[in-house]
């Protein structure tokens, strides 16, 4: 929860360039679109919640950032969690090869060069094929919608019920 709440006042860029919002309000909001299209996956929302993490922890790597929030969160909250995290940029390169017309906000279609750009058909068909492809392509659609300025998507702490459910599932598998 210290982690979320730090991203309050951090963004995505270190210059303040990128996204309108913070990380704090963009977790927040991702988490909330994907907790409003998929009630009953908690490990989705939560991924919407903590995916860019990376961001806050190394400011300025757009190309790594996903790969750095995913092995902080997987320890706690699992491997499909730190998968979906993983996944959500490969999503971002594989929606700009299927829907080369989708709108990217202005620091998503910058960052999209630097993480490799549109996937190639080869690329393309492989990540279709991962059973976590579809998750990472929602959590991808909600990422680009949940940056709004000024939306109030509730509080980080409204989501401690939930990490708290997540973190327990991913250690009774971890146990077992």
């Amino acid at each position: 929860m210290g982690l979320l709440r730090a991203c309050r006042g951090a963004w995505d860029a270190p210059d303040r360039s990128g996204d309108p919002v913070d990380l704090h309000d963009h977790g927040l909001q991702t988490a909330a679109l994907l907790r409003r299209s998929h009630p009953a996956d908690k490990e989705l929302q939560v991924a919407g919640l903590v995916h860019d993490l990376g961001h806050l922890l190394f400011p300025g790597d757009d190309a790594g950032h996903a790969a750095h929030a995913a092995a902080a969160v997987r320890p706690l909250l699992g491997d499909r969690v730190a998968r979906l995290v993983e996944l959500h940029v490969p999503a971002k390169r594989y929606l700009a090869a299927v829907e080369p017309e989708r709108a990217l906000s202005p620091q998503s279609a910058l960052t999209l060069r630097t993480q490799g750009g549109a996937m190639t058909e080869e690329e393309a068909a492989a990540f279709a094929a991962d059973p976590e492809a579809q998750a990472a392509v929602i959590l991808r659609q909600a990422d680009d919608a949940g940056k709004v300025v000024g939306l109030d998507a509730g509080e980080m702490e409204d989501w401690r019920p939930v990490l708290e459910l997540v973190a327990a599932g991913a250690y009774a598998r971890a146990t077992s």
